[in-house]
């Protein structure tokens, strides 16, 4: 099907829906070429606290992006209004690929047509979503790891999206201070995510052996590898409910994978250990300044 590349890119608002962990991130990198980005999430709360933290944050990432220019960023509580004359729309709810499907059933009607339709997903591609649009030479994955720290995103075609798009996202992309990749072919997980899967999946399995604690663990990855966090650092800032979801979802797909990970996350969900937002996860923030305490 035909499709219209969005124009005027400079001046029009971009809209991000969902204002969790990873969307008010995505509203800030979004933030850095001047224009409008709408924050738009089902309570007033998050909108707020999405909006609060990416402005917070945009000055110092002014500083790090060349050519950058701070966009307003606000909350909106109406869907209509949030994705009016936007080009480009990211979604980042749940993984739950019904409510997705009834989220992009709404974008499609509501959106410019003219407007690319992304879906942020960590596992689930957006071939799945094709259905409920019109027109799905606009719809795509862009899969944004965690800036504004990690500044790769991996665009994925849902098997019917113009060439066009993604080639426009891959010469306007940098500009908001982020790395372009291409997916090849449709890879449940894109690229890293599938090498990341592995790593902390066999993570949650050492600690559900009782092999170690997630504070050796960390420390001897840091220190063999080099990076800054360890894998249960980087599950607790992600979410521990996140991570269960995304588990739940490659199990669905792949029946041979071991059950005992997600058994401990289902555990540590119940319980309450969702990691950074909920003050206890692999670690514990309730200290002075959040600080990690074994």
């Amino acid at each position: 099907m035909a499709f219209d590349l969005p124009t005027r890119l400079d001046t029009r608002p971009l809209a991000v829906i969902g204002a969790g962990t990873l969307g008010r991130r995505i509203a800030l990198m979004l933030s850095l070429q001047g224009a409008e980005v709408r924050v738009h999430a089902r309570t007033a709360a998050t909108r707020e606290a999405a909006v609060g933290w990416a402005k917070e944050q945009q000055p110092q990432l002014l500083d790090k992006v060349a050519g950058s220019r701070a966009g307003g960023i606000v909350a909106v509580d109406d869907l209509a209004a949030a994705v009016d004359d936007a080009w480009l729309v990211v979604e980042s709810v749940p993984e739950d690929l019904v409510l997705k499907q009834a989220v992009f059933r709404q974008l499609d009607a509501l959106a410019p047509a003219d407007a690319i339709l992304a879906t942020n997903s960590s596992s689930l591609s957006s071939s799945a979503l094709v259905t409920s649009v019109a027109n799905p030479a606009r719809l795509l994955n862009i899969h944004f790891l965690m800036p504004p720290a990690v500044v790769p995103v991996e665009l994925m075609s849902c098997g019917q999206t113009d060439a066009a798009v993604i080639e426009l996202l891959v010469q306007r992309l940098p500009a908001y201070g982020l790395s372009p990749y291409v997916v090849q072919a449709e890879s449940m997980g894109f690229i890293f995510n599938r090498i990341w899967a592995a790593i902390k999946r066999e993570t949650l399995l050492v600690l559900a052996e009782g092999v170690t604690t997630p504070q050796a663990l960390d420390a001897l990855y840091r220190e063999a590898t080099g990076q800054r966090m360890g894998p249960c650092q980087l599950m607790d800032s992600v979410g521990l409910d996140v991570v269960l979801a995304i588990e739940e979802h490659y199990a669905s797909a792949r029946p041979a994978l071991p059950e005992a990970p997600r058994k401990l996350l289902r555990a540590m969900v119940a319980d309450g250990r969702l990691g950074h937002k909920s003050g206890r996860g692999f670690y514990d923030y309730s200290g002075p300044n959040g600080a990690n305490r074994p």
